[in-house]
């Protein structure tokens, strides 16, 4: 039986030498590509589709949260450990909603990480033991309708750039659409929101969780 695909997505040199090297003995799996940010996870994605990523949250570019969505909505079928280095249930859930399937600490033991790899590879979701899983949950099912609003997927990427002080052709260029789709988003968050200015919208932001914490 072939090998699993994985490709390992930070934006440290280092840890993707590490963990290169630590998954290198592990029966049953092979990385076969690596990515420094969200954008050249979708590039590889798209020429290797591979069985799973090791997608770090804090990157240049794209961060892991905005590319989240993009490869759920594209590779369905590829599995996504979130890999970090914060401890926050609020983080966890916003990974888990954004389309990873677990979430993994960064100081957690290789044998920690080799059975959240083993686990979503048979299809079923991994929380590192940290975390407070009834947190994590209680924090998504208020998610996605805090203060009576629900946003798209593609809302909640757009005012996460628009909060990180993204201008309207920024945030085309990362999230590949066109800057009308971008002005549009934007002009129905505002509604949405009843927000002003951008100074507003970074409020809602940090207010819906959208945002992850640094």
């Amino acid at each position: 039986m072939a090998d699993y695909r994985i490709v390992v997505v930070d934006d440290h040199p280092l840890m993707r030498e590490g963990l290169r090297a630590l998954l290198l003995d592990v029966p049953g799996i092979r990385i076969v590509g690596e990515a420094e940010n969200g954008r050249q996870a979708l590039d590889v994605c798209r020429a290797l589709e591979p069985d799973l990523l090791l997608l770090d949250l804090n990157m240049p570019v794209m961060d892991g949260i905005s590319a989240l969505p993009l490869i759920r909505q594209r590779w369905p079928s590829i599995r996504i450990l979130a890999l970090t280095s914060r401890l926050s249930e609020q983080n966890a859930a916003l990974a888990l909603d954004a389309g990873a399937d677990g979430y993994v600490l960064k100081n957690s033991s290789s044998d920690v990480l080799v059975t959240a790899i083993a686990t979503l590879l048979t299809g079923k979701p991994f929380l590192d033991a940290h975390l407070n899983t009834d947190q994590v949950a209680a924090l998504r099912a208020n998610s996605s309708t805090q203060s009576g609003i629900t946003l798209t997927d593609r809302e909640r990427q757009v005012l996460k750039l628009v909060a990180e002080g993204a201008r309207n052709r920024d945030v085309a260029e990362l999230l590949c659409i066109s800057l009308k789709t971008v002005e549009t988003h934007r002009l129905n968050l505002m509604k949405k929101l009843d927000a002003h200015n951008a100074a507003d919208l970074t409020q809602w932001a940090f207010k819906l969780g959208v945002c992850i914490q640094e």
